[in-house]
């Protein structure tokens, strides 16, 4: 068959990646971010394109430098707002911190808005005032400082002329994901200009205010709003968002928290112990907000998200489709106040669904095999505007008609790769009658004659669905190499109701197990898998499931365990999120299903791989199955000390591998271990590797 990029790593990580999705106030301006390889193939660098909402008009870049872009944002004079850390002409001296930038809406040059020492995180802008807002990280003994940034900017010259990098907590979470948090917390402030007459926004083709200032609004905050969202009123007259809130034994709980313009906050919802509050979309009038009310989880129970609409006035919550067995992410408010959209996981898809406000119904909008996410509505209400991805391309703008669901491509910046395959999709019965579905994509030159071997890759989450086009693992890489590659949804996956996470919950090594089982039991029966030469794959929840799998079966030629979970009640109080994870397990779940029990019946070669910084799994978990395969193991090392495990290590990459040239080594290492126990063939190492 003719060549594709997936048949040549370099050629695939050379794909143009697209991301995220902004339109203008008025409908008739259309943004993304695409990513793409710089010249020494080693780093992605972001750019803004716009694209023509009518699909008429080619796409056309609109910035470009070396360091990128990100955060877009439209004014209602279609001034296009975005964060960047690319060098400013008109300073007497940058620093590499993201600042605030504007193109003006009749073209030229951008030009900086605003940059302070350290940098900002977000930008906001009210659809019919302007008024623009951003979030930033404040120094906590600048905060209360008569002139706060001022303040901030002397303690973080002092910190980096001393070289200090302590951080002093009084709380939990002390990291997130694979960076510390603190010393600065997070606040949001109103952009303002030193002419109190003059427009926030910078007038169309006007140069913004060199003067531009921030003023506050969320002083004493603390670290409350650590990845919150912010959502603002289409006015400028206040914002929403979600405050976390300490509690006892490192509790926490979420509030809806009003901020007025005025910097005057007041919260709307406030939780307790067994309901929590996450702040969504305000209404176009102002009166409303989209929330999801949480059930907050207990080792016997998953937690559960309800969106409602919260009357802004009375605070009387009115549930959206009430009965409605999926989680759902509000996206946008119909523009006539009467709905908001929504996506949600299901049966191995991500449709965008209507919801009635009243709570009265609710209306699936797209039915084709894809994922949706990132979606703004024209000001006429006819048309969505949506980031589109499946597993047969990768993401890309589309234009859906409100009335009939209608999709369309419009004419992005990136075209679809051609794949090396096909997809399909199977589905099982589970030993307790429960269906389980997986997609599966296959060779496409491979037939009953030439069996594929098959690859069971395992999703992490555990909350989470195969149902979106992914970069990091992504199946067609080894569909190019004559693998055949199962992607199912086990328990505790979403977009199967809530019944279907039950089965799971607290108990990983049961249902999702014999799901995952009975699966590859219904792919191998085919006629084009070659049954006999089957290999595990899994990352984070995926990892641990490879690790059980390890423990519990020799079926599998081969197992990969990325990220993974190997002692649980290791794992459990030195990830970020320690408090989560106590909501679900206890000591006694954590002992019956913890891997590490199971260690002496490993006999299967293992591969591990872990990143030194990734805080959602850290990286003793990865160093302890390390060690304990090769001196406790069914297959440990041998009188030389060497082993058929092997262990890929990566310093410097967090719970995923995202440098360029860290992801060809990945998946080098990985196809040579797989070719080696499944084919027989020596690995050749990347050079890369030393």
């Amino acid at each position: 068959m003719t060549a594709t990029p997936f048949h040549d790593l370099d050629a695939y990580l050379a794909l143009p990646r697209i991301g995220g999705l902004a339109l203008s106030p008025d409908g008739t301006r259309l943004a993304t971010i695409v990513s793409t390889l710089d010249p020494t193939a080693t780093r992605y660098v972001n750019a803004v394109w716009e694209l023509d909402p009518e699909g008429e008009r080619p796409a056309h870049r609109v910035t470009r430098s070396a360091k990128g872009e990100s955060g877009i944002a439209y004014a209602p004079s279609n001034d296009l707002y975005f964060l960047s850390s690319r060098p400013d002409p008109d300073a007497k001296e940058s620093d590499e911190t993201a600042a605030l930038w504007v193109v003006p809406a009749v073209g030229g040059e951008a030009r900086s808005v605003l940059a302070r020492p350290g940098g900002i995180d977000g930008v906001r802008v009210a659809a019919s005032s302007g008024d623009v807002f951003v979030t930033a990280g404040l120094l906590p003994s600048a905060d209360q400082a008569a002139d706060p940034e001022a303040r901030d900017a002397e303690l973080r010259g002092l910190r980096k002329d001393k070289k200090v990098a302590a951080i002093l907590h009084t709380s939990s979470p002390v990291r997130f994901w694979d960076h510390d948090l603190g010393p600065a917390t997070p606040h949001l402030f109103a952009l303002t200009t030193a002419t109190p007459d003059a427009p926030t926004s910078p007038p169309s083709g006007g140069t913004p205010d060199a003067r531009a200032t921030l003023r506050d609004l969320t002083p004493g905050v603390g670290a409350e709003l650590t990845n919150a969202e912010v959502f603002v009123a289409p006015d400028g007259s206040f914002a929403l968002t979600t405050r976390t809130l300490s509690g006892p034994h490192g509790a926490h709980s979420e509030a809806v928290t009003r901020i007025d313009a005025d910097g005057t906050r007041r919260d709307l919802l406030s939780p307790d112990a067994t309901t929590g509050y996450t702040a969504g979309p305000i209404s176009p009038d102002g009166t409303r907000a989209v929330v999801q009310v949480e059930r907050v989880g207990t080792p016997q129970r998953p937690p559960s998200w309800v969106p409602h609409v919260l009357d802004l006035a009375t605070g009387e919550l009115t549930p959206l489709a009430s009965g409605w067995d999926r989680w759902c992410t509000p996206l946008a408010w119909l523009p006539d106040g009467s709905g908001v959209l929504v996506h949600a996981d299901s049966d191995g898809r991500s449709p965008l669904f209507v919801l009635d406000a009243s709570g009265a119904a609710q209306r699936q909008l797209t039915t084709d095999d894809a994922a949706y996410a990132d979606a703004a509505i024209s000001p006429d209400g006819a048309t969505v505007y949506a980031v589109r991805s499946s597993y047969r391309f990768p993401a890309e703008i589309v234009r859906i008609d409100m009335a009939t669901g209608a999709t369309t491509r419009l004419l992005n910046p990136v075209e679809r790769p051609e794949l090396p395959g096909r997809l399909a999709e199977i589905e099982t019965t589970a030993a307790d009658g429960q269906r389980i579905r997986a997609w599966l994509a296959l060779p496409s030159q491979e037939d009953a004659t030439h069996p594929a071997p098959l690859a069971l890759w395992i999703h992490g989450g555990p909350l989470s669905s195969w149902n979106a086009w992914s970069w990091r693992w992504n199946p067609w890489n080894m569909v190019a190499r004559g693998y055949a590659v199962l992607l199912p949804d086990p328990a505790l996956s979403t977009g199967y109701g809530e019944d279907f996470i039950q089965r799971g919950w607290g108990a990983w090594g049961e249902a999702p197990f014999t799901d995952l089982m009975s699966i590859t039991d219904a792919a191998e029966a085919r006629d084009d898998i070659a049954g006999d030469k089957t290999v595990a794959m899994g990352g984070s929840f995926g990892g641990y499931m490879a690790n059980w799998i390890a423990g519990h079966t020799d079926r599998f030629a081969a197992i990969v365990t990325h990220a993974s979970l190997w002692a649980l009640d290791q794992f459990g109080p030195t990830t970020d999120a320690p408090f989560f994870w106590g909501q679900e397990m206890t000591p006694d779940m954590m002992a019956a299903n913890s891997p590490h029990h199971s260690v002496e019946r490993i006999t299967t070669p293992m591969l591990v791989i872990h990143g030194d910084r990734d805080y959602r799994v850290p990286i003793g978990e990865g160093l302890r199955l390390w060690w304990e395969l090769l001196s406790a193991s069914g297959l440990p090392a041998g009188e030389d000390g060497t082993s058929p495990h092997r262990f890929l290590y990566f310093p410097n990459e967090n719970h995923w591998v995202l440098s360029p040239q860290h992801a060809k080594v990945w998946y080098e290492v990985v196809l040579g271990f797989v070719d080696e126990h499944v084919r027989g063939i020596r690995a050749v190492l990347p050079d890369t590797l030393g």
